[in-house]
């Protein structure tokens, strides 16, 4: 089916119930979409869609994508292109069917097989630290999310982003392992301070430090996003990278 013919509700099927996934499953939903199932391995990702997903039959992986019109793969990176191949292998993958995957370090390349096949491919990742409780479909809302895609395709990227709440950022193919270092930086080094800032103050007796480094962590952030937006908090960037 071509894109500009889909109709604007999708039956979405999610292959992995880690904490980006099944939130992902939920935000489209909420935005109108089917969710037909989801495919789920161990006891604590069973209990993890039932509870952010209730209702959504846990498939096995062929039964799922032969069902759906848009496959979110949900999986670490490193699993992502053995997963795409095996499918591929078995013949799995359905033309004109849209395939997504949320590595950060990776574009649509990975999903080569399956594009062979006919899918048209989507690499969306969300700029955002997942808990993987209800709390973080909320937070999806006004989360950057980064989009690559064929040029044909990036609208649909776009379009799903900012059902989800999000803001879609263009992310060259070639730059998405530059992406996923700056994402990873902030992430760790973020973590790391905090981490060792509390332990700090609980060496010298101070109680609930994580409170009391709340409104300093918070306003560096902030300062230092403000300087990073050249103090211009109202410009919004289109794309990143070639």
């Amino acid at each position: 089916m071509n894109p500009a013919q889909r109709s604007g509700r999708l039956g979405i099927g999610i292959v992995g119930a880690g904490r980006v996934g099944p939130i992902l499953g939920a935000a489209l939903a909420g935005a109108g979409h089917a969710l037909v199932g989801v495919a789920a391995i161990s006891d604590e990702s069973r209990e993890r869609a039932d509870a952010i997903l209730p209702g959504v039959p846990i498939l096995e992986i062929p039964q799922l994508i032969e069902r759906s019109e848009l496959v979110i793969l949900a999986v670490p990176e490193s699993e992502l292109a053995t997963l795409v191949q095996g499918l591929a292998d078995t013949g799995s993958w359905q033309a004109g069917q849209l395939v997504m995957h949320t590595a950060p370090g990776v574009g649509v390349g990975v999903l080569a097989p399956a594009l062979a096949q006919g899918v048209i491919p989507l690499a969306v990742h969300p700029a955002m630290q997942f808990t993987g409780a209800s709390v973080d479909i909320a937070r999806l809302v006004g989360t950057w999310f980064a989009v690559t895609a064929p040029g044909p395709v990036l609208p649909i990227g776009q379009a799903l982003v900012v059902e989800m709440g999000g803001e879609p950022v263009v992310v060259a193919e070639n730059d998405r392992k530059a992406y996923a270092e700056a994402i990873e930086t902030a992430t760790t080094f973020s973590s790391a301070i905090v981490d060792q800032a509390t332990s700090l103050l609980s060496g010298i007796g101070v109680p609930a430090p994580g409170l009391v480094l709340g409104p300093l962590v918070r306003s560096a952030v902030e300062n230092a996003l403000h300087r990073a937006r050249g103090d211009d908090t109202g410009t919004h960037f289109d794309s990143i990278g070639g």
